[in-house]
């Protein structure tokens, strides 16, 4: 067997202090939740954001893009063992690979964490290894880019910004990858769950429909979008209700569209297909701006263009849709009843059809994805696949609705998976290696599955029996057969059952779950409604016979013929969710947790007291507790043997024994305690990291001394060796320097006669027209004449005299005199001073942004800039205010002002100070802060006058519903250059030509600010309640 490489694990332990633990089994205090956030912190601010629990990857998403996925990085951990690189995704994947392939075991990555934690870009860069490490043939290759291609239309179609992620996966995910014999990827099969369809109708505030609306209005041509009857502007569109906030920066919709077209070509999508499909987008978008309006009890449709052009794109007649959205037809027994529909129920069945329709347009997707990944040749196929699982995180937000509920359920399932997997695994292995097991206590969230999935008693058989019963079921009395049947349980919470202080924080239409992740409050509106997920008959009549392919064959005619009750929407999720289950639980998992640094999707923030939650909820201490409960640290006798060999002279340099008896013979020469490893089979087993730790720095001292050993032999043999060959090539060179030394003796001599001849000639025939004989002549005659005038130059910038110059030289001569004028002027001006100069900048600044708009410029330049205008009287408390309350910001500018109040205009005496962030305003008599106005949230207003007014705008959030400030700065024009130096821009700094200024006061209400012109300057109330400022002529 082949020596193992250098093992990561002991790799960095003498580093483990800076750059923390690579596996969290070996440290220290592994009961603290502190130490074990330390040590995820310690790696995150050095861009390591991987660390392992055994075989457990931890993933802290950077938010940023890191250079960790290269060709070279996948060929570094290709055929690696687990534990001999640095942790990465690249080796859970490896390892799991290998696993698939040389033990013909079916495995499955489960990838978990909260939305925003990365999970859908692990998922990407698992298939990106794969991808990378199997075959090479032409058709392997096109089975691998229709399985990367996928991952583009699934996002287009499944996710969208969130509050919380600007790419959150609104569907659960499950890929499956067969593989041949060698290992190839030859087909895959994807597997789709609870696709929030709700978004495609209603979206939370600043959040997005799903991302394919958004691409296609951006990436779609002229002529498309003409075709489409669809124009760019977002808000013409009642489902994307975001507006032109719908553009986000960090998404390129146009680019994206382009990408989910070569995707589908290259999944095989026929031209005709992609054309069904942006026909059924665009038909969505339509649907959304028909509006309805009530007449005796029936609803109308008001305007014709959105229903007609949604009628177009869908291939249906358009009377066909007009009644289906406007009556219901009921066969009861043999008795078609058809009846008109009020407007809200009209508008109810507009966005179930809108629903239905995107649900099943995303359904077909997967189905089509499927068709174009199936294995062509079966014959081929191993039993073996692994499996990819990207699914929603956990989710608690400030509402949370039936969406919520399924997700979390979801994730209760997977949470049981995981416990009962991770503890399996670790008995497995301490029973098949003969070590004595040692039982740790752990939360066995089953109690929550069973609350909600126990038959005929758990919350889901509650929701279908409501659902189902006859009479007037509503969301209300569901959560009173809920609190009526599950009040007594430890998990189960509401508003009638809680504490009084709990009370207060509850609905009386909501009820709380006590989950494995935390508490979860669910508001029951419309649980029943979405469980019934219902949609009328005539919609799916009317669809049935759409000439559009794709929409035919997701509504086919024998749905609606049939009279068969549709399964519940959280039943059809259960069963698939339990079906999933059982894929999971015959295939070895590997485990990637996801974790989110922070809620501002920020690069570098860590925030602790979120991760923390994350920890808890994510299980990771008691899956630590669960790995330490027996051992630390595990090894193969030969990669334990290979490593320490050199800490006994018994087993160093070679061992010839077997090797077990090579570690026994190390374990007596560094007398561990009895206690503190075992035995196994094929392993040794270490109990305390610090064991681990004591050897390793052992074999670190030692390894210097057998380094200086080895190094001192090399160096000498090599110093030898370099001496010897040294002395042949220096007799070699001094032969060939001889040799070169005399050639260019002999060579010079030749060339000096030859340049006395020429200068000879050359001066003889200086007079007559450039020949071959005069030509160097007077070219030496031009270098001696430079030569003299570099003797002979002015050196002071107002010295205008210039040394005289041969007929050969005047036009240089003009050129270098200009030249050398503007290189004085340079000297000079890079000798002024740094006050100075700045005060240029700053009146060269002032000139650009004044000059020709404001009256009283002119009067502001012969004057030197200050940066401070503070009467010297009141210095002193100004000063302390500077060093109490600007520790972490730089003073800019400070001067005396007047403020007049919105209300009444009365004036009032205040400083204001200008730092690199913020604008400060103190009161003038007890110097206390009055306001701090961020410089990026103000803008400022200025008239064209001779005044020193200045009207700074403050947005909403800031105003604190006060309005706008008015100030009279002395120095306006000086103040404003310094804030436009500060800020780099000019852009916030607005210079009105009118006579008159609104200003903003309370609640949108706004006051007039008058400009006149007269003798004496001055600012006034009029009559009319108006403030007028009097500029000077």
């Amino acid at each position: 067997m082949p020596s193992p490489s250098k093992s990561a694990m002991e790799h960095g332990l003498h580093e483990r202090d800076r750059v923390g633990l690579q596996d969290f089994i070996l440290l220290e205090d592994y009961k603290s939740e502190h130490a074990f956030i330390d040590n995820l912190r310690k790696r995150f601010q050095e861009n390591i954001i991987y660390t392992y629990i055994g075989q457990v990857l931890i993933s802290v998403n950077p938010y940023k893009e890191l250079p960790i996925y290269t060709e070279n990085d996948i060929k570094e951990y290709k055929n690696k063992h687990f534990y001999e690189i640095p942790p990465h995704i690249f080796a859970i994947t490896d390892n799991a690979f290998r696993s698939l392939i040389q033990e013909n075991r079916g495995q499955c990555v489960l990838i978990s964490g909260e939305s925003g934690s990365g999970k859908t870009e692990a998922s990407k860069k698992v298939l990106q290894y794969i991808a990378a490490c199997s075959g090479h043939q032409r058709t392997v290759e096109g089975v691998k880019d229709k399985l990367l291609k996928s991952n583009p239309v699934l996002e287009a179609f499944g996710n969208a910004k969130t509050n919380r992620n600007d790419n959150s996966s609104r569907f659960g995910k499950y890929m499956d990858i067969q593989f041949d014999f060698n290992g190839t990827p030859i087909g895959g099969n994807i597997l789709n769950y609870l696709l929030e369809k709700s978004r495609v109708v209603n979206q939370n505030v600043g959040e997005r429909n799903f991302h394919i609306f958004y691409q296609l209005l951006a990436g779609a041509s002229d002529e498309q979008l003409n075709d489409l009857k669809l124009q760019r502007t977002l808000s013409k569109y009642v489902y994307l209700s975001d507006g032109e906030k719908g553009r986000v920066k960090t998404i390129d919709d146009a680019n994206n569209f382009r990408i989910v077209q070569q995707a589908m070509s290259v999944i095989d999508f026929s031209a005709g297909e992609q054309n069904d499909i942006i026909n059924i987008i665009g038909s969505i978008l339509h649907l959304g701006n028909v509006q309805f309006v009530e007449e005796d009890g029936m609803a109308k449709i008001v305007a014709t263009d959105a229903i007609e052009a949604a009628a177009k794109l869908t291939a249906v007649h358009l009377e066909d849709l007009k009644a289906a959205l406007t009556n219901r037809t009921i066969d009861a027994r043999g008795d078609v009843v058809t009846s008109p529909l009020s407007r809200e129920l009209a508008i109810y069945a507009r966005d179930a059809l809108a629903k239905a329709i995107y649900d099943r347009l995303f359904s077909w997707l997967v189905m089509r994805l499927n068709v174009s990944l199936q294995a062509k040749d079966l014959h081929k196929a191993r039993n073996t696949v692994m499996g990819i699982l990207d699914i929603y995180g956990f989710e608690i937000f400030k509402t949370n609705r039936f969406e919520q509920f399924c997700i979390n359920f979801c994730n209760e399932k997977l949470q049981q998976l995981f416990i009962e997997l991770t503890l399996k695994s670790e008995q497995e292995e301490y029973r098949r290696e003969g070590i004595e097991w040692i039982p740790v206590e752990y939360f066995d969230n089953k109690v929550i599955c069973n609350l909600i999935e126990e038959k005929h008693k758990g919350i889901i058989s509650i929701l279908d029996e409501e659902c189902l019963r006859p009479g007037d079921p509503t969301d209300l009395t569901f959560l009173a057969k809920l609190t009526d049947q599950l009040a007594n349980h430890a998990h189960y919470l509401c508003h009638q059952k809680a504490p009084i202080q709990i009370q207060k924080t509850m609905g009386r239409d909501e009820f709380r779950l006590v989950h494995y992740a935390g508490d979860v409050t669910y508001n029951v509106t419309g649980f029943l409604d979405k469980n019934n997920d219902l949609l009328f008959r005539d919609l799916k009549e009317c669809m049935s016979k759409s000439n559009n392919q794709v929409t035919r064959v997701c509504f086919p005619e024998s749905e609606y013929l049939s009279k068969k009750r549709p399964e519940t929407a959280v039943s059809q999720f259960k069963t698939s969710l339990n079906n999933l289950m059982d894929i999971l639980m015959c295939k070895e998992p590997s485990y990637i947790r996801c974790i989110k640094p922070n809620d501002l999707q920020t690069p570098g923030v860590f925030d602790d007291k979120l991760i923390s939650h994350q920890v808890k909820y994510l299980g990771l201490m008691e899956n630590l507790r669960v790995r330490r409960a027996g051992f630390a640290y595990r090894r193969t006798y030969e990669m334990f043997l290979h490593r320490y060999k050199c800490l006994s002279k018994q087993t160093w340099p070679n061992f010839r024994g077997p090797a077990k008896e090579g570690v026994r013979i190390l374990i007596n020469e560094l007398d561990y305690n009895s206690e503190d490893y075992r035995f196994g089979e094929t392993k040794l087993f270490i109990r305390f990291p610090k064991t681990l730790f004591k050897t390793e720095d052992a074999f670190q001292e030692k390894k210097h001394e057998i380094a200086a050993i080895l190094q001192s032999r090399w160096k000498g043999r090599e110093q030898r060796k370099k001496y010897l060959k040294l002395r042949e090539k220096i007799i070699i060179l001094q032969s060939h320097c001889r040799r070169y030394l005399a050639q260019q003796k002999a060579k010079k001599k030749r060339e000096a006669s030859n340049k006395i001849r020429a200068f000879i000639k050359g001066f003889i025939t200086r007079h007559e027209p450039l020949n071959c004989y005069n030509e160097n002549f007077i070219a030496n005659a031009k270098r001696m004449w430079l030569l003299r005038l570099a003797k002979s130059l002015p050196t002071d910038v107002l010295d205008m005299s210039w040394p005289s110059a041969p007929s050969h030289c005047q036009k240089a001569s003009t050129y270098l005199h200009r030249l050398h004028r503007l290189h004085l002027a340079r000297k000079y001006r890079l000798k002024l001073s740094a006050a100075k100069k700045r005060q240029f900048e700053l009146k060269i600044l002032a000139e650009k942004i004044f000059k020709g708009k404001k009256s009283n410029y002119f009067a502001s330049v012969p004057f030197w800039f200050k940066n401070d205008r503070i009467p010297s009287e009141h210095q002193v408390h100004i000063n302390n205010f500077i060093t109490t309350s600007l520790r972490s910001e730089s003073l800019k500018y400070a001067s005396s002002c007047i403020k007049y109040d919105r209300h009444g205009y009365k004036s009032r005496d205040r400083f204001i100070l200008l730092t690199n962030n913020a604008i400060y305003i103190l009161d003038g008599k007890t110097y206390k802060q009055k306001h701090r106005l961020p410089l990026e949230k103000i803008d400022f207003l200025l008239t064209n006058h001779s005044d020193d007014l200045m009207v700074i705008r403050i947005p909403l959030e800031l105003k604190k519903d006060k309005g706008d400030l008015i100030l009279v700065i002395p120095y306006v024009i000086e103040f404003c250059s310094f804030i436009i130096d500060t800020v780099g821009t000019a852009n916030i700094l607005n210079i009105v030509g009118r006579d008159s200024l609104e200003h903003n006061v309370v609640k949108g209400k706004s006051g007039v600010i008058d400009i006149q012109t007269g003798d004496e300057p001055g600012i006034i109330r009029d009559k009319s309640g108006h403030l007028v400022v009097i500029a000077g002529q």
